[in-house]
């Protein structure tokens, strides 16, 4: 039997664990942490630092090489393939590593079950007749972080709220029936499409982390700034992690 622990880590800053979260590290056998590339060697380097802050026992901490993803036109299908080969990547980590069956746990960027395909993989995982336990310890959220960031509530008072992604927002335009929108894994600056009449937008990278950026305004100020930010940020540091939330008008309340 493989237990397999799902931990939600926040956006990458020590103090965004849990207690259930440090609890779960300290008793998993193995910790798998994936690197990403060379120009993204600050995410190990953030999880290494976590598990230096947290961990007291014997948990073994072990790297592997992540799959990268094929960039093809066909998007979704590319991003199955791309789970398949990770799915395949943990097995044979798991496998050459707790071969008599043991507790490993994944650090989860933000929280398992927002725009996160741990479960996903999890699920391959199964498919493929392992036998395994599952269990997800929730995290803090990249959106938690914007809004606190920007002491700002998600909501419009009995409003709802979309979450989307920066690809859909930029495919489909603002979407109907909200008035508060929130664009996670935006690439592109997916904003720059949108009206900007009557938007206000507050945005975040590199939240919780000592490189934090912020900037708030109308859409039509603050979004040039914000992609001339990202892109100076992104030259400098070859990766960068942002979200932000646009909001129709400001209502009181």
């Amino acid at each position: 039997m493989i237990a397999i622990d799902l931990i939600g880590i926040g956006t990458g800053n020590p103090d965004h664990l849990t207690g259930a979260a440090v609890r779960a590290m300290n008793a998993a056998d193995l910790i798998l942490l994936p690197r990403k590339g060379d120009a993204k060697a600050d995410l190990i380097d953030l999880r290494r630092g976590i598990c230096a802050a947290v961990l007291t026992g014997a948990t073994r901490v072990v790297e592997f090489d992540l799959p990268v993803r094929d960039g093809r036109e066909d998007y979704l299908g590319a991003v199955r393939d791309w789970h398949d080969a990770i799915a395949g990547a943990w097995a044979a980590a798991i496998t050459a590593h707790l071969p008599g069956g043991g507790r490993c746990a994944l650090l989860v960027w933000g929280d398992p079950s927002l725009y996160d395909s741990s479960l996903r993989i999890v699920d391959r995982l199964r498919d493929s007749d392992m036998d395994i336990e599952l269990r997800v310890v929730p995290g803090i959220t990249a959106i938690q972080a914007l809004t606190a960031a920007h002491t700002i509530p998600l909501n419009n008072l009995a409003d709802p709220v979309l979450i989307t992604t920066g690809r859909r927002l930029r495919e489909g335009g603002w979407p109907d029936g909200v008035d508060t929108v929130v664009a996670m894994l935006d690439s592109g600056c997916a904003f720059e499409r949108l009206d900007p009449a009557g938007l206000h937008i507050w945005w975040g990278a590199y939240l919780g982390m000592a490189q934090e950026a912020l900037v708030e305004g109308s859409l039509a100020v603050a979004g040039p700034r914000i992609a001339a930010l990202r892109a100076d940020l992104r030259a400098r540091h070859s990766w960068i992690m942002d979200i932000y939330l646009i909001r129709k008008d400001i209502h009181v309340g």
